[in-house]
């Protein structure tokens, strides 16, 4: 039976998809100096895991009422929304009150950020269902401008650092999709700070904290011994990369 639908024209639609501005930004790339730039331009995308998660519960607003005299708080983060509704939590404003304090107080650095926090009630009580929304909630974030955040790989397109990143390796991601910050030394790491955040008009500031990795620290050493201390040519081996969040 004859039809008039128009052929489907596959590779245009690849095109069409590869093309947009968002899939370019979510497959940003760069070199190392062209990332500092982004900090420069905004200094959000090195906040750590606390900071952003409290920071997509806090965008997505709240709602004040008083119950028994006390007010209350209702995020609208875990109405979920995007969701229609579908893993919605209600009757547990209190708790969930108490649990974004915990979560502020981590963004803070007022030392919650040490602790295991654990979300204790009977069966039926919501925790799995919160667990869930938050891990949704941060992988949707990590897709937006505003909760972009980036990693690095060592790279070695030439072949001229003898297998240091592995047996015929030319590209070693980071394992623990690490900061790529944490590459500075730490006694520049002040110097740097104060250049990222000179001309900086929002409360937050660069701070970087924290180690590398022990397999980006071997070759981050292997690559210091083999260019004398040269920094720059170390972090000539450096590509970062926008880094999306997934489950799968």
């Amino acid at each position: 039976m004859a039809t008039n639908s128009t052929p489907l024209d596959f590779s245009n639609l690849v095109k069409d998809w590869q093309g947009n501005q968002k899939y370019r930004d979510l497959t940003w790339s760069g070199t190392f100096n062209d990332y500092l730039n982004l900090v420069k331009e905004n200094p959000k995308v090195t906040r750590n895991a606390f900071q952003r998660m409290y920071d997509l519960i806090i965008e997505k607003g709240m709602s004040e009422y008083i119950d028994f005299k006390k007010p209350v708080k209702r995020y609208k983060f875990f109405d979920d929304e995007d969701n229609d509704g579908k893993d919605a939590v209600f009757g547990l404003d209190i708790p969930l009150m108490k649990l974004v304090n915990v979560l502020r107080s981590a963004a803070l650095g007022y030392g919650t950020e040490k602790r295991v926090i654990l979300l204790h009630g009977p069966v039926g009580s919501a925790k799995s269902t919160i667990c869930r929304m938050l891990k949704k909630g941060v992988e949707a974030y990590a897709k937006t401008d505003a909760g972009a955040l980036y990693t690095f790989e060592w790279i070695d397109e030439a072949g001229e650092l003898d297998g240091l990143l592995g047996k015929e390796t030319k590209v070693f991601m980071s394992p623990m999709h690490e900061e790529p910050l944490l590459l500075i030394p730490e006694d520049l790491r002040p110097r740097i700070e104060e250049e990222l955040n000179r001309g900086n008009k929002t409360e937050f500031r660069v701070k970087i904290e924290g180690e590398l990795s022990p397999p980006s620290r071997f070759i981050f050493r292997g690559l210091m011994e083999k260019y004398n201390g040269d920094l720059t040519k170390v972090l000539s081996h450096i590509r970062v990369k926008r880094l999306v969040l997934s489950e799968a």
